[in-house]
């Protein structure tokens, strides 16, 4: 998993409610076991036409969203099935962090667990971000996860939720298992001054 600390990046939006992960990554796509290339299939069958071609009008085929690093996207972003291909793709693009109202769980999680930010904020300050990105695509935004905050060019600083687990592990750029690696000697040094368990699962002779 990569470090995340502090953002400064451009935006792209998709507006669109209750964008599932089948829109995000088509089913078709899910038979890799390899994240490497799924960027190149995200939003698929919006991107591109029944012959391969690129849609030019599509936000992700355009300069301005090769150049954005967040994505801000409608309501219940990441709805439908647990893929974690989804968030690959998303990362595979070049996304480093999605901002929305409000995310499905499960989605929500797995970006958690692959470093991907998903930044939750109101209502009002989504719309001052879908504005931005309409008048001015150029304007940039700081994302600062030590502090949970989202600061806006005007200087307002916006904070945003997330568990401390998950915020320690995508400060350190560590997975879970990269976390249990890192306590690797406290628990063999909890092992050591304790007994063994019975094992309540072998037979008992009479």
């Amino acid at each position: 998993m990569e470090q995340f600390t502090t953002l400064t990046a451009k935006m792209v939006s998709i507006p669109t409610e209750n964008i599932d992960t089948d829109q995000i990554i088509p089913a078709r796509f899910l038979k890799v076991t390899d994240k490497n290339g799924l960027g190149e299939n995200l939003f698929f069958d919006w991107r591109y036409h029944a012959d391969g071609s690129h849609k030019e009008d599509f936000i992700l085929n355009t300069e301005q969203g090769r150049q954005a690093k967040i994505l801000v996207a409608g309501d219940n972003f990441g709805c439908g099935s647990s893929r974690e291909h989804a968030p690959w793709a998303i990362m595979g693009y070049g996304f480093q962090a999605v901002i929305s109202t409000s995310f499905a769980d499960i989605f929500r999680n797995n970006s958690l667990k692959l470093g991907l930010l998903p930044v939750i904020v109101d209502e009002e300050t989504h719309y001052q971000l879908m504005s931005l990105i309409e008048e001015e695509p150029d304007t940039e935004i700081i994302i600062d996860l030590a502090d949970q905050t989202l600061q806006l060019p005007d200087g307002r600083k916006v904070k945003f939720p997330i568990d401390n687990f998950s915020k320690n592990c995508i400060l350190n750029g560590v997975d879970q298992l990269g976390y249990l690696h890192q306590h690797a000697s406290k628990v063999e040094a909890h092992e050591a001054v304790n007994p063994h368990r019975v094992n309540t699962l072998a037979g008992s002779s009479t």
